[in-house]
């Protein structure tokens, strides 16, 4: 082996990392010059040439001409009587130069120049990376599914860099099998023993905005503001929006026509139901609107407690709270304020508040009911008991039991 094919020889790496042919001719000298100091404790008398166009790599070592018996350093000093042997008609204070072939290093040292050549490339690519994603944090990547494990499924981009969605990030109803595409936001890029480590999501509220960027246009362009973002992965989100030209209908931009906008990424978030919301900075008309679908009555707002009681029709309150209470936990997230449902005691008189019953029902159990805003004795028994078990912590015993106490207060 010898210095012309030297980079042919060292071929393995370029072919299996995303290097380019100059950065790789850096490492390489970086890595002879490390050689040189180790070998011959300096690298000052010494020219590394690495040639990008031809491949190759030529180390040149430079001694100045002494009288035979003067030499005191021979790394930067040769005898008279050798140097002639080299060249005739040198003479003595002339440079002598002349090329170390990789021969001269040894078995064993060439064995460490290729271990340390793996290993410089390996670390230009863990900086190489993790320089290159800590840049993209926020944005969408595409990859292919790799490998899969029960906490997380290994992801290779477009360069085959290694991406990591855990199972927290991923939508419930994700299923990914090998060789499929998918679509997420880098969430973080850490170090982890000196290794990048891109963690992905597609839970994350940003995976959504970036999502309404794609699909569009106004939103991309600064047209419409997304304003506030909040998820139940998989099953409901909010999204607030406003517009700064009164010509432009932020919801309907981002519904498209006939949904045509939305349908897209709601497949993509695996059918996640997602309510456009016209922000505004009326706080009233803002709680309603977040609660939608549901037509409130009337509200009432403590804006110290950031608390507001909601008061709405018997057949509104199942709407507002929403499937497993998503509807109302999402609209209290939105708008920053706890939200407590009420039904509309106008429509409500021959009832009874559920706390009445205290002395004959748990407290924990009250609780449970008024977490769903059942907080009277009517719209308990208004629901089914296969609904209030699903809604709640409750056994079906214990709910029965519920029935039997409020059914008996209106024989």
């Amino acid at each position: 082996m010898n210095s012309l094919n030297l980079v042919e020889s060292f071929a393995e790496f370029k072919e299996f990392k995303n290097i380019d042919r100059p950065t790789m001719m850096r490492i390489l000298e970086e890595v002879f010059r490390n050689t040189l100091l180790k070998k011959y404790d300096t690298d000052e008398n010494f020219d590394i040439i690495v040639n990008v166009d031809k491949g190759d790599l030529e180390i040149w070592q430079y001694r100045e001409v002494v009288k035979d018996g003067e030499v005191e350093d021979p790394i930067s000093e040769i005898a008279y009587s050798e140097a002639i042997k080299i060249e005739p008609d040198f003479e003595i204070g002339e440079e002598v130069s002349e090329e170390i072939k990789l021969t001269d290093f040894g078995r064993r040292e060439v064995l460490t120049i290729r271990q340390n050549l793996a290993a410089k490339i390996q670390e230009f690519e863990r900086d190489n990376d993790f320089k290159k994603y800590k840049d993209r944090i926020g944005e969408v990547v595409t990859g292919e599914v790799y490998q899969i494990w029960k906490k997380e499924i290994l992801i290779l981009d477009d360069e085959d860099i290694e991406l990591i969605l855990p199972k927290t990030e991923q939508i419930p109803a994700d299923y990914f099998r090998k060789g499929d595409t998918v679509k997420a936001v880098v969430l973080n890029v850490e170090l982890r023993n000196n290794n990048p480590v891109i963690i992905l999501s597609r839970t994350a509220p940003i995976f959504l905005e970036r999502l309404f960027e794609a699909e569009v246009p106004e939103v991309f362009d600064g047209l419409i503001t997304i304003k506030n973002i909040v998820r139940e992965p998989g099953e409901r989100a909010k999204v607030a929006v406003e517009s700064y030209d009164d010509r432009i209908d932020p919801v309907g931009a981002c519904v498209g026509m006939k949904g045509s906008r939305i349908h897209g990424i709601v497949r993509e978030l695996r059918n996640e139901n997602i309510d456009v919301i016209n922000y505004t900075n009326n706080l009233n008309l803002f709680i309603q609107r977040s609660l939608s679908p549901a037509k409130i009555s009337n509200i009432t707002i403590n804006e110290e407690d950031k608390r507001a009681d909601v008061f709405l029709r018997p057949d509104q309150v199942s709407l507002a709270i929403g499937k497993g209470g998503n509807n109302i936990k999402l609209a209290g997230k939105l708008t920053g304020y706890e939200i407590d449902v009420y039904r509309d005691t106008d429509e409500d008189i021959d009832d009874v508040n559920i706390s009445e019953f205290s002395d004959e029902i748990d407290q924990w159990v009250i609780e449970q009911f008024k977490s769903i805003g059942c907080d009277t004795a009517r719209s308990i028994l208004d629901l089914s008991m296969e609904e209030l078990v699903s809604r709640t912590d409750l056994e079906e015993e214990t709910v029965n039991e519920v029935f039997a106490i409020l059914r008996a207060e209106f024989e």
